[in-house]
């Protein structure tokens, strides 16, 4: 499955959670969230656009970094 890297505007553990929980509820995918530099790294078959619109419902500014 291709490899997604996301930079995620997340400052505490809340917002990680809130990362978590969109992502769980997209299903069909593995992530890995570093906190400390701000990035998540999400394996998925879904479209770059699917888990961009994903993340963005954390109300987070969120870009998409590249593949990885």
């Amino acid at each position: 499955m291709p490899k997604h890297e996301f930079s995620v505007d997340m400052s505490c553990e809340g917002c990680a959670n809130a990362v978590t929980r969109v992502l769980n509820k997209l299903g069909g995918v593995d992530f890995e969230i570093d906190l400390p530099s701000k990035k998540v790294c999400i394996e998925s078959e879904h479209s770059t656009d699917t888990l961009l619109e994903t993340l963005k419902k954390t109300g987070k500014t969120v870009s998409y970094l590249g593949p990885k």
